[in-house]
């Protein structure tokens, strides 16, 4: 039997004195498909919903029951949360399913009015073929619950490239604008090129348009918000705030979170907490006038995918801060905010499901995790009996 195990250490969390509710969850087991390691009255469970998924990249509800996941060979299923069943989703795109390219990220907008599913709008981020080359492009459609309608390419990046890799390709919408992370494709000073949209995040309207009030800094492409980024693979708002968090891929070392303001260059490759594969530093230091540093380093790198900030009753004593994916260590990291900054982290998660592709929190509170894997699949943490 494997071991499992949700390990919040003590000294990250009692401390900030969380109505010493984490005391219980300090060393306890989890039970995975019935095979406890603590009994499962006192231990939050871990569940696989429905069948294996092939390297699962990204996932969204479309309401309290059914949840959206993409297959990074480019499918698209709709998972039925209660029972595990799922339906293939028709009519996607052409989608250039190749090394780190694929069907990656899906974010739905539902009308907050009307929950009827057939007025929610999807929309997928992929790597779309160009010739030989592809780009990170993002698509809007309507869905009557077995197709997706009326489907759309809102946006194609402009940085065609034949190297497979560093799509970025979150996504994250708010009532007003649809964000996207775009990766540096692999040409790390195109990061820096104010006309590219490599290494960027983007704001549209949800139609796809250009806001107005978009930065005008001296020769960026109107789609841009931020600059300088090397492979974001996490983005989410903040609650409290309303402010766009990313995390990104550092080379070797130098993982990063930032807080994205319109406007701000975020360095990548003038400087950077980590080290060229081969050994040596990246551009002129870690910090620069006129460049934003991160609020956050890991290094050695964890490799980030995917960021939740966490709101629910199932586990109060995590409300407000953030659940981070590790790709490289799989596992689930807590990263602790306090006065709105992150001030340490702790493994929540070690080892139990393989590679940590996206998390999100479900209407219940429960935590939903993708497990990037041959034979990966979709994860569910609850208290037990829950």
């Amino acid at each position: 039997m494997f071991k499992y195990v949700w390990q919040v250490v003590q000294r990250h969390l009692v401390q900030r004195d969380f109505a010493g509710q984490m005391i219980r969850l300090c060393m306890i087991g989890l039970v995975i498909l019935g095979g406890p390691i603590l009994p499962a009255a006192a231990a939050p469970l871990i569940q696989k919903i429905g069948a294996p998924l092939s390297h699962p990249w990204g996932m969204d509800f479309l309401d309290e029951r059914h949840l959206f996941v993409t297959e990074r060979s480019g499918n698209l299923y709709l998972v039925d949360l209660f029972t595990g069943t799922r339906n293939s989703i028709g009519n996607l795109p052409a989608i250039a399913a190749a090394q780190q390219g694929g069907l990656l990220d899906v974010a739905v907008f539902a009308n907050q009015d009307n929950q009827d599913e057939n007025d929610a709008i999807i929309y997928l981020c992929y790597s779309l073929k160009i010739g030989s080359q592809t780009v990170t492009a993002i698509d809007r459609a309507g869905f009557d619950g077995t197709n997706l309608t009326n489907r759309q390419t809102i946006f194609q990046a402009n940085n065609p490239t034949t190297r497979a890799i560093h799509y970025g390709c979150r996504l994250v919408l708010d009532q007003t604008y649809l964000y996207a992370s775009l990766g540096d494709r692999g040409a790390r000073h195109d990061a820096q090129d104010p006309s590219r949209h490599a290494g960027a995040i983007i704001r549209l309207f949800h139609d796809g348009s250009v806001p107005a009030d978009n930065p005008k800094r001296a020769g960026w492409a109107p789609e841009l918000f931020s600059k300088g980024h090397r492979n974001p693979q996490g983005l989410a708002i903040n609650p409290e705030t309303g402010a766009i968090w990313a995390h990104e891929h550092g080379p070797r070392g130098g993982d990063e979170i930032n807080i994205i303001r319109a406007g701000q260059n975020y360095g990548w490759p003038k400087v950077s907490h980590g080290e060229e594969y081969s050994g040596g530093s990246i551009g002129s230091g870690t910090s620069a006038p006129g460049l934003t540093d991160p609020v956050w380093i890991w290094t050695p790198s964890i490799a980030p995918s995917g960021m939740a900030f966490y709101r629910g009753t199932m586990f109060p004593y995590l409300n407000g801060h953030l659940l981070v994916g590790s790709l490289k260590f799989k596992r689930l990291y807590l990263v602790l905010l306090e006065k709105g900054l992150p001030a340490q982290d702790a493994i929540m998660l070690d080892g139990a499901i393989g590679r940590v592709r996206d998390v999100a929190i479900a209407a219940d509170g429960s935590v939903l995790l993708l497990s990037d894997e041959d034979e990966g699949g979709l994860y569910r943490i609850a208290e037990s009996g829950q």
